[in-house]
């Protein structure tokens, strides 16, 4: 029961569901998934792992509030990181891992066309896990597993800002057209910007959902 609480729970995180410094009641989240304090307790261990939880002295665990200069030094990360996936998939991705590639794509396509957010994210998580996997870079793979989920929240809200949709399609169209013509060069230069692209949004996001956070506690 663990495992799909703790994916309806990053879910609810990502789909804003939840303000950042929001406290997790749990009798609340035990009411909403219809699981007991145990189930909801042990689901909270991951995302607390993971970054989008905190778990604060004397109130419990609450949804991560995340600086903008922090969001700003994840995403700097992130930039080079992705970048150099990327270029590896271009230099040592098998013809059936650039056949993925291209089969993620369409997912993505076909995920914004529906427009769940939900749907989004997941074909987006697939989409970049063929590029870890033709990287061949475990490392790399496993800082950006860390890097998307403390950002976790700022990518939900990112992809529902207006027009986001169509550039991110955009961006990942351009990203696999390098990668499976087996050009790290362009394929770096379109990662890059994939990320720069979505880090300007998502520094936008990030001041209105602390102005939001202030608000609320100075209401409270």
């Amino acid at each position: 029961m663990r495992t799909p609480v703790v994916g309806l729970l990053r879910a609810a995180i990502v789909g804003a569901e939840f303000a950042p410094g929001e406290r997790l009641v749990e009798r609340a989240l035990c009411d909403r998934f219809e699981v007991s304090r145990t189930v909801v307790r042990e689901a909270l261990r991951q995302p607390e792992s993971e970054g989008p939880v905190d778990m604060v002295p004397h109130r419990g665990p609450v949804v991560a509030t995340l600086s903008a200069e922090d969001a700003a030094a994840l995403h700097e990360v992130r930039e080079v990181l992705e970048a150099l996936a990327g270029r590896s998939f271009a230099e040592r991705a098998t013809s059936a891992q650039r056949t993925t590639l291209k089969r993620r794509l369409k997912a993505v396509e076909s995920a914004l066309a529906d427009g769940g957010l939900p749907g989004i994210l997941a074909a987006k998580d697939a989409y970049y896990d063929a590029l870890s996997d033709g990287a061949g870079n475990p490392v790399v793979r496993a800082t950006l597993l860390g890097i998307h989920a403390r950002t976790s929240l700022l990518r939900g809200v990112t992809l529902q800002s207006p027009g986001r949709g169509a550039d991110t399609l955009r961006e990942l169209q351009a990203i696999t057209t390098a990668a499976t013509a087996r050009n790290p060069d362009a394929t770096w230069a379109a990662r890059e910007a994939h990320v720069r692209s979505a880090a300007g949004v998502a520094m936008g996001v990030a001041m209105d959902l602390l102005r939001s956070a202030a608000d609320k506690a100075g209401t409270a």
